[in-house]
């Protein structure tokens, strides 16, 4: 009974801190996982965050790792913590149906890389979550934990959704436009892109292979890090991995900062589309860093959006061609649209397109050398009211084609209410750096009390 009174408790804190009390015995992964049900069966039935869950094979992973702990043998830097899964991510045994009809009763042979690192790391997989259509723009069952009226955005949301209602403390999801930090942004939670390539898709439903990126939602920066941290790595099966040194993401986010950082604030392509709350809020929070933040003007950026889009719809045609085939009729008009887009895309405009990535970087180099960080929206505002449209990712999908990493930080409140969140960027592999800062500036925030 204790045990379980602790677990319950214990669902409050972050990953890093349940991970200690696991590793350490304070804390059972049968409680926790028995706590994260409980948390579950009280608030799936409003929220729909869940496309599978098996209670029983959970709890059985957990007993495992319990004995192995009681044995004394070396623990995984995950052990214990239970994760949701975005059900495009192949799990050996385990139902993944990437959110379409065609693809129902779809169980694979073997895990996809991740989920086979996560074994590793001693992590519990708890279930898999909804995504929207084949990772696109149809949206799924779930709903806005802090209001169920409104959308929790797309494509991983279910993940994103699972996080900010307490039901798992980690959740892993794909970013091909703004899929981690708009739904982060919208849940009120914490979440990150990393650099492209640094973490394996081998197993992950391709959409973009020039776009896909696994991203990682949790409640603070330092659960980020942890999560990132085991996932990154390489896999020759994943031509974007490369055979680099492991990265001290966790101690690095976790130091003290050589010295204060510095912020870019840039109004980036869809300000003036964006909601007056939350334009209004980061020159608020531009304001108050002073000395420490700077207006900048970016390169001519316009035209990115479309670019990203055209290498997204010609690969996405080329990619779900297997899929069509097999069920077309059970395709949204929304998917059968863009791949019928896709299809029409000259090849000289598709392979010219692929060299914006390497022209955007060259181009924001002048910026990441005066600041740590770019300071930018991570959505339009608010989620939207109504589940039919998961919201714009036009504040994402520019550093998505960047390959940059995006922090993003549930810093602001809207009237109604709902979270907002506050998008940081950084230069193309400093992950390590970025998370750090974000960690500054959310601990800076508190410190300050200003209440934005």
């Amino acid at each position: 009974m204790a045990h379980r009174d602790k677990a319950t408790a214990v669902l409050g804190l972050g990953a890093v801190d349940m991970r200690d009390r696991l590793a350490s015995g304070a804390l059972r992964a049968v409680d926790l996982v028995n706590a994260c049900l409980t948390r579950i069966a009280e608030l799936e039935p409003q929220v729909g965050a869940w496309a599978w869950l098996d209670g029983d094979h959970a709890l059985a992973q957990a007993r495992q790792l319990d004995q192995w702990r009681q044995s004394g043998k070396p623990l995984g830097p995950l052990h214990g913590l239970p994760i949701g899964l975005k059900d495009i991510i192949d799990t050996k045994g385990i139902p993944t149906e990437n959110g379409t009809p065609i693809d129902a009763g779809r169980v694979p042979s073997e895990d996809a890389w991740i989920v086979a690192r996560l074994r590793a790391a001693g992590a519990i997989i708890i279930g898999k979550t909804v995504t929207t259509e084949c990772a696109f723009m149809h949206p799924g069952k779930t709903r806005n934990p802090h209001n169920g009226d409104h959308t929790p955005g797309g494509s991983s949301q279910g993940s994103a959704a699972a996080v900010a209602a307490g039901m798992v403390p980690l959740s892993i999801g794909t970013q091909t436009g703004g899929s981690v930090i708009r739904p982060a942004s919208f849940c009120g939670i914490v979440a990150m892109k990393p650099t492209f390539g640094l973490i394996p898709r081998t197993g992950i439903l391709p959409q973009s292979p020039f776009l896909d990126t696994v991203g990682v939602f949790a409640r603070s920066v330092e659960d980020c890090a942890l999560l990132v941290e085991v996932l990154a790595g390489h896999d020759p099966a994943d031509r974007a991995t490369q055979p680099l040194p492991m990265p001290r993401m966790l101690s690095v986010a976790q130091s003290a900062v050589p010295v204060t950082p510095v912020f870019a604030f840039a109004k980036i392509p869809g300000w003036q589309q964006a909601d007056s709350q939350m334009t209004g809020a980061i020159e608020e929070l531009a304001a108050i860093l002073q000395d420490q933040c700077f207006e900048v003007e970016l390169p001519n950026l316009e035209e990115l959006s479309d670019i990203r889009q055209r290498i997204n719809f010609a690969e996405m045609a080329k990619c779900y061609y297997g899929l069509e085939r097999r069920g077309s009729d059970l395709m949204s008009d929304k998917l059968k649209a863009a791949m019928d887009e896709g299809k029409s895309i000259p090849a000289r405009d598709y392979i010219a397109a692929l060299d914006w990535r390497d022209v955007m970087n060259a181009g924001l180099d002048a910026v990441f050398a005066r600041c740590d960080a770019i300071l930018c929206p991570a959505a339009l505002g608010p989620a939207p009211k109504g589940l039919d449209d998961t919201g714009s990712a036009i504040f994402n999908g520019l550093w998505t084609l960047g390959g940059m990493p995006a922090v993003t930080l549930p810093l602001f409140s809207a009237e109604n209410g709902l979270p907002m969140g506050v998008q940081l960027v950084g230069r193309r592999g400093d992950d390590a750096r970025l998370l750090r800062t974000a960690r500054w500036l959310a601990t800076h925030l508190e410190t300050l009390d200003h209440g934005i």
